[in-house]
């Protein structure tokens, strides 16, 4: 009875979602931009909650708390708060820019922005390749985050390889239908869900046993080392915590879904409103969530060896079957929320970067809205096909995907404020940045980290020094847009 009543949960969840999208569907233009962007039309609530749900990910409600329940809590500094900061910082720097430039000239991606400002269809080729490389294993991090936890919910009942599969089936169907605004809608109703459900998960688990008081104390007992709950133990040292934050914090401004959004406020004072409201979201979300596994440790009904999932073994045994299957169906909609906004961005970046410019300059924009559509099918399809591998864990795959982006961001932000930059220095500077980082991902006499500080840092100082350096010894192509980026931003805030 209780996996039936799970699954029921779930599903009703999925249901009403895509009721949303199909009401979404009836109010969508057939058009690319209306597709991607919903017109550029978000006002201040959609679009905080929707850039809030879609990075409420599997990351966040089952890497973070395994995490935590293994090495500490200080990885609530890291995402919660020096996080938070850096990307509300970043939503300024480099969203009011991109806003600017895609309210005037109709730009839809990072690579479309960059190939105009450049004059080269390879330079946009080349941003939508990295980003669709590194896009790829994030959303196959959603789907492995929906088969475990589904099979751990109901107890085997539901097989790892069929829960991702049905979410995979849900998320196509859905963001074909309904697009950016039904996503955008649905992230808003998702994000407040998620965050009013893991804070009543928090005090209930809490009441059950004798408060935070209480559980800090067991947790002080049980703690496997002295280093547990010390800011700088062995695992959460000062060059390691400031390195993840700077790669998240730069990754997720450059993830294809979180980026984009920059491109669809409806006006200036929407990004402003935002992106000073987001540090607030974060630690009212990470705390909770990451404070879970951290007080999981110390309690002897909780047996986790790292494998899985922890959130969903602490629900079942602190509280009711409905109340756990509610806060899983809450994080399944978080992982939904990524995942068809990654759809969505991957999808653009095919069309826009890549078959546009390479394969049909002229196609029509109803066409490409079909062609949209389509990559989204096999995008999905083969990110499934991959996640049935499970190559590595949850955290593993999250913290590459953050940092491939992150050696984006530097490169990216010298092109949107220095006049002098070139063509060939952002290339070798992207360039440059993505083979370092790859090499220390995948070939073993590469090292990981540098005198405690991690590859994806020493990445992005790499691409920094490229696009300064090489630009300064090379000259700018006749075919450049500089006015366009200097001189001819003009527009309208919209207040």
């Amino acid at each position: 009875m209780s996996v039936t009543l799970q699954i029921g949960i779930i599903v009703g969840y999925l249901v009403l979602a895509l009721l949303v999208g199909l009401y979404a569907y009836r109010l969508t233009d057939r058009t690319a931009e209306d597709f991607y962007l919903a017109s550029r039309t978000f006002g201040t609530v959609v679009l905080l909650f929707t850039t809030f749900a879609t990075l409420l990910s599997a990351f966040t409600f089952f890497a973070g708390p395994n995490v935590a329940y293994l090495n500490g809590p200080e990885w609530i500094l890291v995402m919660g708060v020096m996080d938070g900061i850096i990307f509300a910082i970043l939503w300024y720097v480099i969203g009011y820019k991109q806003w600017l430039l895609g309210r005037q000239y109709g730009y839809v991606t990072v690579g479309e922005m960059l190939g105009d400002r450049f004059g080269s269809r390879r330079l946009r080729g080349l941003v939508a390749g990295v980003s669709l490389l590194w896009l790829f294993p994030y959303v196959m991090l959603q789907q492995v985050g929906a088969g475990t936890a589904l099979e751990a919910l109901t107890e085997g009942a539901i097989s790892y390889g069929v829960g991702a599969g049905l979410i995979t089936l849900f998320m196509i169907a859905y963001v074909v239908l309904a697009g950016m605004r039904g996503i955008a809608w649905t992230d808003t109703l998702q994000g407040a869900f998620m965050l009013v459900m893991t804070w009543v998960a928090l005090l209930w688990v809490l009441a059950a046993i004798g408060g935070p008081s209480a559980a800090t104390a067991t947790l002080r007992e049980t703690a496997a080392t002295a280093e547990f709950l010390s800011l700088g133990s062995n695992y959460y040292t000062p060059q390691w915590m400031l390195s993840t934050a700077i790669t998240i914090g730069f990754g997720v401004a450059m993830f294809p879904q979180v980026n984009q959004r920059f491109f669809a406020a409806g006006s200036k004072t929407v990004l402003k409103r935002s992106f000073v409201l987001w540090p607030i979201l974060c630690v009212l979300l990470f705390v909770p969530a990451f404070m879970l596994g951290t007080w999981a440790a110390g309690l002897e009904a909780v047996e986790f060896t790292g494998d899985g999932n922890v959130l969903p073994l602490i629900l079942a045994e602190y509280t009711p079957t409905w109340f756990a299957a509610l806060v899983i169906a809450g994080a399944m909609a978080a992982m939904m929320s990524s995942s068809d906004s990654m759809l969505l961005s991957g999808s653009s970046y095919f069309t826009r970067d890549l078959y546009r410019p390479f394969i049909d300059a002229d196609v029509s924009s109803r066409r490409e809205d079909l062609i949209a559509r389509i990559g989204v099918v096999g995008f999905a399809i083969t990110a499934f096909v991959a996640s049935l591998y499970n190559p590595a864990t949850l955290f593993e795959i999250g913290d590459a995907a953050f940092s491939g982006f992150a050696q984006l961001a530097l490169p990216v932000m010298v092109a949107l404020y220095w006049r002098r930059t070139t063509h060939t220095g952002i290339t070798a500077g992207i360039v440059g940045s993505q083979v370092f980082y790859l090499s220390s991902v995948f070939l073993w006499f590469v090292p990981g980290s540098y005198a405690g500080w991690t590859a994806g840092i020493v990445g992005m100082l790499l691409g920094l020094a490229l696009t300064v350096g090489v630009s300064l010894v090379t000259s700018p192509a006749a075919d450049e847009r500089q006015s366009r980026y200097f001189e001819g931003v003009g527009v309208e805030s919209g207040d």
